[in-house]
């Protein structure tokens, strides 16, 4: 009798799993999507610095994805100011077999990942030294986006109070961040305007061409960026979505996926409906999740480096 009661659980609970997998719109919010301010009158330059990819399935990426393997670029932003350059995300790092021993198991054992050319190396081979650089700033602190931080030592890291906080008290999630320590962090608050909808911001150079906006739930810290350009506006979301299909659908990521990353999923649900409203009601605006290479390959290159990229393993 037990064991044919264990076996009946067992069967609910794999349908139950399995149902997270299966197609499903999340719903949208009451309200239009807000407007961006007019462009500034200040743009700055984007382009895309690859550092790798991880080779996964959409089947993980989105509810209703496809049972198909994606490449999820480990991609950096390269942004040109007046005023100097910032990079958006570190991507991989140098010492990637080494940071990959800090990923869960499951991560590791779901996905392949290739190693392309580190930003530091791209930098130096564009003549850009760390020196140069005004800061590196990061959507968020898992391993997967601060490789670069140990590779540019001295550069300043720009986080928010809460996300420096999470840095610190986020156990395994952001162990490999403080085994970077000590680093030249930044700490800046959320001391502007509204903007976008989101309740307030941090306006990096002061003159609407990057603006940076809170957006809680993959961790407390998470958050956009909103870099204005002559030609688009792109939001860089981070991992809010791991591909545009959860904003434009919008759905979440499956249940196993959403426990493997996602501090906070209710909030992060609630963030993808504002984001497909955001992105429909401003025509100038790409969305631009931090590993969608759909995405990021539209984008100009930083550099024209070898894209050939070596698979490491990732088991520790």
């Amino acid at each position: 009798m037990i064991k044919k009661t264990l076996l009946a659980a067992l069967v609910v609970a794999l349908l139950a799993l399995g149902w997270t997998f299966t197609p499903q719109k999340l719903p949208l919010p009451a309200q239009a999507g807000a407007l961006l301010p007019p462009v500034p009158a200040t743009t700055v330059d984007i382009s895309v610095a690859e550092t790798g990819t991880m080779d996964s399935n959409a089947l993980l990426a989105y509810r209703g994805g496809e049972i198909k393997q994606l490449p999820f670029g480990m991609d950096c932003f390269v942004i040109r100011h007046p005023r100097g350059i910032i990079v958006f995300e570190g991507g991989f790092g140098r010492n990637l077999a080494e940071h990959m021993k800090t990923v869960p198991w499951l991560m590791r054992t779901l996905a392949k990942v290739h190693a392309q050319t580190p930003l530091a190396d791209q930098l130096q081979a564009a003549g850009i030294t760390p020196g140069q650089l005004l800061g590196l700033f990061i959507t968020h602190n898992h391993w997967d986006h601060i490789g670069a931080v140990e590779d540019l030592k001295g550069v300043p890291v720009f986080v928010n109070r809460t996300e420096r906080e999470f840095i610190a008290n986020g156990g395994e999630a952001t162990a490999l961040m403080r085994s970077f320590e000590p680093l030249n962090y930044q700490v800046y608050d959320f001391d502007g305007p509204a903007y976008a909808g989101f309740p307030a911001s941090h306006d990096v150079f002061g003159d609407g061409s990057v603006v940076i906006v809170p957006i809680a739930g993959h961790t407390p810290g998470s958050v956009v960026a909103f870099v204005r350009t002559a030609q688009h506006d792109y939001a860089l979301i981070g991992d809010q979505a791991w591909q545009h299909e959860g904003v434009d659908i919008p759905a979440e990521r499956p249940w196993l996926s959403r426990r493997m990353v996602d501090e906070d999923p209710e909030t992060v649900r609630a963030n993808l409906g504002k984001l497909h409203q955001l992105q429909a009601a401003n025509p100038r605006l790409v969305i631009v999740p931090s590993h969608d290479r759909r995405v990021t390959s539209t984008l100009p290159r930083f550099l024209a480096v070898s894209t050939t990229s070596a698979e490491v393993s990732t088991q520790p």
